[in-house]
């Protein structure tokens, strides 16, 4: 497998595991936490780390909006019990 298919394949897998978290909003991030070692904070640190790698400036918040799909301070407001 080349580095480019390698890239798309994760890509793409990256975009499921989010859609995923997207439709279990009810799956709270202490939940991931104590059953896989990693929540949604923890994926939109990795991607803020991930872009900085590439040059890419990017705010915790903007990475977390990426991650959560909305605004972190809204679904908190919305879904963390």
């Amino acid at each position: 497998m080349d580095d480019t298919t390698r890239t798309e394949i994760e890509a793409a897998t990256f975009r499921r595991l989010l859609e995923h978290l997207d439709s279990r909003k009810d799956v709270q991030n202490i939940d991931l936490m104590n059953l896989a070692g990693f929540c949604r904070n923890c994926l939109s640190k990795w991607y803020r780390a991930a872009a900085e790698e590439a040059g890419v400036k990017l705010e915790d918040a903007e990475a977390r909006e990426i991650v959560y799909g909305m605004p972190y301070a809204e679904w908190k407001q919305h879904y963390q019990r």
